[in-house]
């Protein structure tokens, strides 16, 4: 018998299993189903508790015995709950949502809102809008009465947007639905995406200084919410934090930057043991894909083209997940580097003074200080923290750790 768990077509990695498991209540399991198999299964009712994600929000409907008003009112339920032979259906995304906005600091009391796509996850962001006090809550998709086009044109005014598109999710990330620079009036970004933890729309959002948030959180509070209707009990708040502290930690990137010869590849293996992350050096990374070392490409082909190679296996590797990734020394002097390693990452200015630092078999380090007048302001810009690897490795792995937990708040 199914007891409880997460019910869906593709499921792929999801997060919602760790998520449930972490308050020790019930375990909890990933159902893909097909679309054939959906009806037979509901109908048994074999089961204690469900989620319900893509698509079949809206299908389960037809075999619940009761709807709670917000499904009702939104016409899709995401919490399943069999009680008595009997089907209870519940929306948490809303309550998540709301849950959200106000830990950014929304305040929608008479704002204009523009909410991105037309699904469930669109609903439930424009129901809890208008609870929330909004004034006009504008519903944008492709095919829809509002167009993108049409929001530019008609309602640039809007104070809040809402992407509750898969538009820049993982694995096509940093692409954005929308132009920013054409919304002038934006007090708050919301993004229901959390993974990568930065899309592009968040990227552009954080340069703009608008305060921002992705979606780890609505995903969090929404499953302490469905726990509470699958047992009947109630979640403190603190293990809401709890978890999303621990999703966040488990899932940033450590990214190490840093001069040629500073011991970033060294470093990063240790780190990597240390956290029990798999890790990933840039240069090896390139030699493995294209056949060829990093100095046979600058030598062969200029710097340039290698500056290409590497940008592309950069976008790779850094869509991914909980890796400690060591950058070449000259990754921060392509621009879009930036927010290629800042998509999923905390990003480490690995430091060590000019005389310290190895040469051999590096075919930029003849010039080294000229490398280092232009590359450190770059470094320190782009880094979260600065670590200083000029003693024992022990030392600065632990400063690295230490750093990247204070950057994502443990």
């Amino acid at each position: 018998m199914m007891t409880y768990g997460l019910l869906g077509e593709k499921l792929g990695h999801s997060y919602s299993k760790p998520i449930h498991e972490a308050l020790g209540r019930y375990s909890y399991e990933l159902y893909p189903v097909s679309r054939e198999a959906l009806s037979d299964l509901l109908q048994r009712r074999e089961f204690k508790g469900l989620n319900v994600t893509i698509p079949y929000k809206r299908d389960v409907l037809p075999y619940c015995d009761h709807l709670s008003g917000e499904v009702q009112a939104v016409g899709s339920a995401n919490t399943l709950v069999a009680r008595n032979g009997q089907i209870w259906a519940y929306n948490t995304d809303i309550g998540g949502f709301t849950s959200l906005s106000l830990r950014l600091g929304v305040d929608a009391v008479g704002r204009k809102a523009a909410v991105l796509g037309s699904g469930g996850a669109s609903r439930s962001a424009v129901y809890a809008l208008h609870k929330m006090g909004a004034r006009e809550v504008i519903v944008v998709s492709r095919k829809g009465p509002v167009d993108y086009e049409a929001l530019y044109r008609s309602h640039a005014d809007a104070e809040i947007l809402v992407n509750a598109t898969p538009v820049g999710m993982y694995p096509d990330t940093l692409v954005s639905p929308v132009s920013l620079d054409r919304l002038p009036r934006l007090k708050w970004v919301l993004d229901m995406i959390y993974n990568p933890a930065r899309t592009r729309l968040l990227l552009d959002a954080e340069k703009r200084g608008i305060p921002c948030q992705n979606g780890l959180w609505m995903l969090v509070a929404q499953a302490m919410e469905a726990a509470e209707h699958f047992t009947g009990e109630r979640v403190p708040p603190e293990k809401t934090e709890e978890i999303y502290r621990r999703l966040q930690r488990d899932m940033l990137n450590v990214i190490l930057i840093g001069m040629p010869g500073c011991g970033k590849t060294t470093l990063g293996r240790a780190l990597a043991r240390d956290m029990g992350r798999p890790f990933i050096d840039c240069d090896r990374e390139i030699e493995a894909r294209t056949g060829e070392t990093p100095e046979a490409i600058i030598n062969a082909r200029g710097e340039a083209a290698f500056r290409q190679v590497e940008t592309e296996v950069l976008k790779d590797i850094c869509k991914g997940s909980g890796q400690v990734v060591a950058t070449g020394g000259g990754a921060v002097t392509v621009p879009q580097n930036q927010d290629i390693l800042r998509q999923n990452g905390v990003i480490l200015h690995i430091q060590r003074p000019l005389p310290l630092l190895a040469t051999e078999g590096r075919p930029l380090s003849a010039r080294l200080e000229a490398l280092e007048k232009a590359r450190m302001p770059l470094y320190t810009a782009w880094a979260q923290a600065q670590i200083s690897n000029t003693s024992d490795t022990e030392s600065a792995v632990r400063a690295a750790r230490e750093a990247y937990h204070e950057a994502v708040g443990d």
